[in-house]
């Protein structure tokens, strides 16, 4: 179904820093975008028409949305699925991407076995539901391993490696509803931006990310890799697609799997043939922090073919325009939540290839994703150093003004 535009609404459940990229790429098609978010002003405010104020499975306001909207999709996997579903029928508004698949991906285990099942390479994995399930994934997957909480995780949170039972109750407690996975020795982690549209599908490059303390630092791309690794992440993100339902944009996060070394130094294996290789972590059914980058470095963001896609257009092209990094302004580990400016803005933008984006948090927290740097150029390690001195120039100081409140919905 192609809506009309100029002049199609898109409701999303959710006004974080997502809707409001969204909204700024929809807003030259003449697409109007209404966010629902319990934050009042939430960040995607400034460019959106309007925001509802309520609960993410407020299943009246969700209706109130759905009358206003053409189209309904959501930029947080805390969107009740059944609300969504319900009210989609009622109002004869479709959902994207489906109610279906939000379900399969809050949950790490149902993702895991949808994809095991659709022949999509993951870690080898276990259910656990008590410490026996977790002894008897010792013995099968090896120590240390990593457990993951199966609902609710986000950036990091709910996962950690454990070596022993003793050691996953200290970390979780109780150990009831949680996926264990193989620790996978990894050469590097990429990530592949694939859009879904109405009969036809894309990939964006794919792109290397640097992460520490299990939050996103930096994306290069495309990624520091060989192309027979950069061909079958590929390939794998598209299958991907093929698992999963509805129109829309999709982060892939994936591993490259460090090959076991022969006695002479060699692999003995071709890292493009599909031996497991590239393995998938896990997949958000909407833009994703790794494809920001797209906003400069791509003819059509990710953000301007997530639109594209629910609308019913045909998808804009997806080539690089040129080697790009992105890195993540985030808030001090070591700082007290409070209320926050930024600082250093003229400074970081005095390298004339840095863009800046700022989400329009007002309140800082410990390695809160508050904006993002991104330069365009020609040499990925000249850009990564650029990037960086750009994000290390920014800080941020306490503000004073009366009218700065709370935001703490907002991840």
């Amino acid at each position: 179904m192609t809506l009309p535009v100029p002049g199609a609404t898109i409701g999303v459940v959710g006004g974080g820093q997502l809707g409001r990229m969204l909204a700024e790429a929809a807003s030259p098609l003449g697409v109007d975008v209404v966010v629902l978010d319990p934050t009042p002003d939430a960040p995607a405010c400034p460019p959106a028409a309007d925001q509802l104020v309520a609960g993410f499975d407020d299943e009246d306001a969700i209706s109130d949305l759905a009358e206003r909207a053409d189209v309904l999709t959501y930029e947080i996997e805390l969107a009740d699925p059944d609300v969504l579903e319900s009210v989609g029928a009622d109002a004869g508004v479709p959902v994207h991407p489906s109610p279906d698949t939000l379900r399969t991906i809050q949950d790490k285990l149902v993702q895991n076995r949808a994809f095991a099942d659709a022949g999509v390479p993951v870690p080898d994995f276990r259910a656990v539901d008590g410490e026996a399930d977790l002894e008897a994934a010792f013995d099968d997957l090896g120590q240390p391993l990593m457990l993951k909480a199966r609902t609710g995780g986000y950036d990091g949170r709910g996962n950690a490696p454990v070596e022993s039972a003793a050691d996953a109750r200290e970390t979780f407690g109780d150990l009831d509803g949680y996926v264990a996975e193989e620790l996978v020795d990894f050469e590097r982690e990429l990530s592949v931006i694939a859009v879904s549209g109405d009969g036809d599908a894309a990939t964006f490059p794919v792109t290397e990310n640097v992460h520490e303390a299990e939050i996103l630092r930096e994306s290069v791309v495309p990624a520091r890799t060989s192309d027979e690794v950069r061909k079958r992440a590929t390939e794998v993100a598209t299958d991907v697609l093929e698992a999963l339902d509805g129109r829309g944009v999709f982060g892939i996060e994936l591993f490259e799997r460090a090959s076991p070394r022969d006695a002479d130094g060699s692999t003995g294996r071709s890292p493009g043939d599909g031996d497991g290789r590239v393995l998938v972590n896990e997949v958000a059914p909407r833009p994703h922090n790794s494809g920001h980058y797209t906003i400069e470095g791509c003819h059509a963001s990710q953000f301007e073919q997530h639109v594209r896609a629910l609308c019913g257009l045909p998808l804009g092209d997806t080539t690089l325009r040129a080697p790009t990094v992105m890195a993540n302004v985030l808030g001090d580990p070591d700082a007290e939540t409070r209320p926050a400016v930024l600082d250093g803005v003229p400074s970081a933008l005095r390298d004339d290839r840095i863009s800046l984006h700022w989400y329009g948090k007002r309140e800082v927290r410990p390695l809160r994703k508050m904006g993002h740097v991104t330069a365009v150029g020609d040499n990925r390690g000249e850009l990564l150093l650029r990037a960086r001195a750009a994000r290390d120039a920014l800080s941020f100081r306490e503000s004073t003004d009366d009218h700065d409140q709370p935001d703490s919905t907002q991840p």
